[in-house]
């Protein structure tokens, strides 16, 4: 697939099937995505695979943290938000000290890595949709995923194999006004 195709084709579809990649083929992917671009290489970031079983610690730190009564149908539907996909990736932002690259440089070089990788996983045949929300700031899903007091939790990659895409009927967004000039 040629770059600019899969810029114009991806986008965040749901559902997933139950296919997800290998660690192995992760780690390929990262190292690829890892090339975005990143002042001073800090590489301020890291990621915490949840698999199977993971999800569901993830969803009953989500009920929890959201106060849904245990056992009840709301607890259930929160944590069954942890399992719309087979693999997700918890995004952190981890500033590093450096004289010459702020923090809010670093979050940026974040969201590059992360927007690439969904690139590089979507040519390489897979769906990834970056969620995030409330949950980010409930203690128990921080502290599950192991979040330090000067990270960021940005949110969840749900990464898992995508249905066939059809030819995308979205028309290249309007970006008119969002270049000027100088005055």
């Amino acid at each position: 697939m040629e770059l600019i195709d899969a810029i114009r084709l991806r986008r965040s579809t749901a559902p997933v099937t139950g296919a997800a990649p290998t660690d192995a083929d992760l780690y390929e992917y990262l190292a690829l995505a890892a090339h975005s671009p990143d002042h001073a290489s800090l590489r301020p970031w890291r990621l915490v695979s949840l698999r199977g079983s993971d999800r569901e610690r993830l969803g009953a730190a989500l009920a929890t943290g959201f106060g849904d009564p245990p056992g009840s149908p709301e607890a259930a539907r929160t944590a069954a938000k942890a399992l719309r996909a087979p693999l997700l990736l918890s995004i952190i932002a981890s500033p590093v000290q450096h004289p010459k690259v702020p923090a809010w440089e670093q979050l940026a070089a974040t969201a590059a890595l992360i927007s690439t990788l969904q690139l590089v996983l979507f040519e390489a045949g897979w769906t990834a949709m970056w969620r995030s929300g409330p949950a980010v700031e409930l203690p128990q899903v921080r502290q599950l995923i192991g979040v330090g007091d000067t990270e960021q939790l940005l949110g969840w990659l749900y990464i898992g194999g995508r249905t066939e895409i059809g030819p995308d009927a979205r028309p290249d967004p309007d970006v008119s006004g969002k270049i000027s000039t100088l005055p």
